[in-house]
């Protein structure tokens, strides 16, 4: 899993059918003290998370397909499973 921050929406005109009324997002991974990392993918988002929000995101094929269609077995790698309110760190 990644915590990243969405950075915008990608958008598709054309997309397959499994992927119908599901939004693609561009996200930023962050480490936990809210700073950007070099990492940037695009995660289909399950959870109506908007530009600016701290997320988490699943990277394993499976629970991100199951996550962002609501079935098994579409070729996806990245989904928002999450958004995160804050970030307790103990220190």
């Amino acid at each position: 899993m990644l915590l990243a921050r969405v950075i915008g929406n990608v958008v598709a005109t054309q997309k397959n059918q499994r992927y119908e009324g599901t939004r693609a997002m561009l996200c930023r991974q962050i480490t936990p003290e809210g700073k950007d990392m070099d990492y940037t993918c695009i995660a289909l988002d399950s959870v109506n998370a908007g530009e600016g929000d701290t997320v988490i995101i699943v990277q394993e094929g499976w629970g991100a397909s199951t996550a962002s269609t609501g079935t098994p077995g579409a070729a996806i790698d990245s989904a928002i499973v999450g958004v995160v309110d804050y970030v307790d760190l103990l220190k």
